[in-house]
């Protein structure tokens, strides 16, 4: 069963389909997918920033959890009526580094307070314990009108306490300073007496939020893609309200405008809670994706503009090649019109017995055998052509005497080269060793160049045939002195179909298929043919042969 083959047509437009249709399905395909993500992205984008907010909730409650908690437990520990106020509260800050100041109110019995020893080597710290006196001035203003506001509180909601906050200077920057007023356990109802509890502020910076932030992304980090401790890890921070530069913050936070803040409230008031992914922003992210997206048009629009420009290039190659080969059946009919012709007529004139002498007829059997020669020479063009787009051309190759071969072949065509008015010139080496050529096929193509030197010589009727050895190899030349060829054709002189665009060639009719058959029948040989012209200077054609082709067949690529 024989392989079936695909033609150069069929490739072809397979090939236009395919350089055309994919990118525009692909284009096509991703602007879908594209729109789809943009919704998705849009909506993947609204989740994260209410994951966001949702963590800011929970870090904010669980601040608040254990600072409350924090209270409650030193509220318990506070002095009750009687009981020794200063040593009592020494003890509390004693079992409490995490305190700095502790302040009790008595409207009876005084304003006592006292700060963390531990402190005291601190220059900031001496100066906050200068400035408690001031919380006694407040409290002999303000101190009924609060414990009765804290009161209402309790019997609202259970908590008994209350929560201020502002900011310290600390040198060039600012620090944060909150505390705990709260009503005081089995103290009389009547009695107006307060505590207060001052947090230490390193404390709440190195340690308090940073381990409460910290502990809370462990659980809740979410990247753009709902995943959770990727690469896209998220990072939080506090700052005061009316300040960016970060008071304390989670592992990880490396600046940056934040995605989403949270004012607070409840035991951190002037604080604000901010969060952003590690590294890069949504914002980021969306450009990120936008660009890639446009790579991806810009990439399959180039593919479909080069796909566009192989089309229109195929398609016009197409055109000229069926306008070639219109011209090469109107050329191949005339040129076999007239052997035809020809034949016809002197055997016409023979069966009619019109010739006066044995001359005559001998002159007659003469022409119409070299009309049918050169009939036979256009139809072996024509299937050698036909055997070679298919693929199907076989040579020969066997020892050759090149130098007798040249000889015998413009022996064979010397009484046209002579008609035509030619001088000839012949040059031909004695020192050539046997070749291994295609008979056949190289008398072919020294007919196809002496053929064209004399279809396109004008004013000089010249040829020249030189056979030679030169560097491993023999060369054959065929010099003419006729129109020549201009050097922006040359490299298209061996396509099928080709016919400089010269008036006289066109007025000249041919297949246009002589030097590509030549081109061909070279090739197989292992050989090179290569064209030295100039317009109205002659042409040179040369034949390179390598002397060491020792293949008995050749198969047509």
């Amino acid at each position: 069963m024989s392989k079936r083959r695909w033609n150069a047509r069929t490739q072809m437009l397979l090939t236009l389909e395919l350089a055309i249709v994919l990118p525009a399905t692909a284009l096509i395909g991703y602007n879908v997918w594209h729109l789809r993500s943009i919704q998705r992205d849009r909506a993947v984008e609204a989740a994260i920033q209410r994951d966001f907010i949702h963590v800011l909730k929970i870090a904010e409650k669980r601040m608040n959890s254990q600072a409350y908690k924090a209270v409650e437990e030193l509220r318990s520990e506070f002095p009750r009526p009687n009981e020794p106020t200063i040593q009592k509260l020494d003890r509390i800050l004693d079992r409490h580094p995490e305190v700095a100041h502790l302040l009790l109110y008595d409207h009876d019995g005084g304003f006592t307070g006292r700060s963390q020893p531990r402190r005291m080597s601190d220059p900031y710290f001496r100066a906050e314990c200068e400035h408690l006196s001031g919380f006694n001035a407040w409290m002999k203003i303000e101190g009924e009108q609060i414990l009765q506001r804290l009161r209402k509180l309790e019997k609202k909601d259970g908590t008994p306490f209350s929560f201020e906050g502002y900011p310290l200077p600390r040198g060039d920057k600012l620090a944060y300073q909150n505390f705990a007023i709260m009503t005081l356990p089995e103290w009389p109802q009547e009695r107006v007496a307060l505590g207060f509890v001052m947090f230490d502020g390193e404390y709440l910076r190195d340690h308090f939020f940073p381990e409460i932030l910290d502990n809370l992304l462990a659980e809740e980090v979410a990247d753009p893609h709902g995943s959770r401790n990727s690469g896209n890890a998220a990072a939080m921070m506090l700052h005061l309200k009316k300040e960016t530069e970060p008071l304390a913050a989670s592992a990880g936070w490396d600046g940056g405008k934040p995605e989403v803040d949270r004012n607070l409230e409840g035991a951190f008031p002037g604080l604000t809670l901010a969060i952003k992914f590690r590294g890069t922003t949504v914002e980021a992210l969306g450009q990120k994706f936008l660009k890639t997206s446009f790579l991806i048009i810009g990439g399959l629009s180039v593919l479909l503009a080069g796909g566009i420009w192989l089309t229109y290039r195929n398609v016009s190659k197409e055109m000229a090649l069926a306008k070639l080969k219109s011209d090469f059946v109107a050329n191949v009919s005339h040129e076999l019109r007239t052997p035809l012709s020809l034949i016809r007529l002197y055997a016409e004139t023979l069966e009619m017995g019109r010739l006066s002498g044995p001359e005559k007829h001998q002159e007659y059997f003469r022409i119409i055998r070299k009309e049918s020669e050169r009939l036979s020479a256009l139809i072996n063009n024509i299937l050698d052509f036909s055997r070679i787009e298919a693929g199907k051309k076989e040579y020969s190759l066997r020892e050759t005497d090149l130098a007798e071969l040249v000889r015998n072949t413009l022996e064979s065509y010397r009484f046209q080269i002579e008609q035509n008015g030619f001088t000839l010139e012949e040059n031909i080496g004695d020192d050539l060793p046997p070749v291994h050529v295609d008979r056949e096929a190289i008398a072919r193509s020294l007919l196809n160049l002496i053929n064209n030197a004399l279809k396109y010589s004008q004013d000089e009727k010249y040829l020249g045939v030189n056979l030679y050895r030169a560097n491993g190899s023999v060369k054959l030349e065929v010099i003419d002195r006729g129109i020549g060829i201009p050097r922006s054709e040359q490299p298209k002189i061996f396509e099928k179909f080709y016919r400089v665009g010269d008036p006289l060639v066109h007025n000249t009719k041919g297949s246009g298929l002589g030097l590509a058959l030549v081109r061909h029948i070279v090739l197989a040989h292992g050989g090179e043919i290569g064209v030295e012209s100039g317009a109205g200077k002659g042409s040179k054609f040369t034949i390179t042969l390598p002397l060491n082709s020792g293949s008995s067949s050749a198969e047509a690529a």
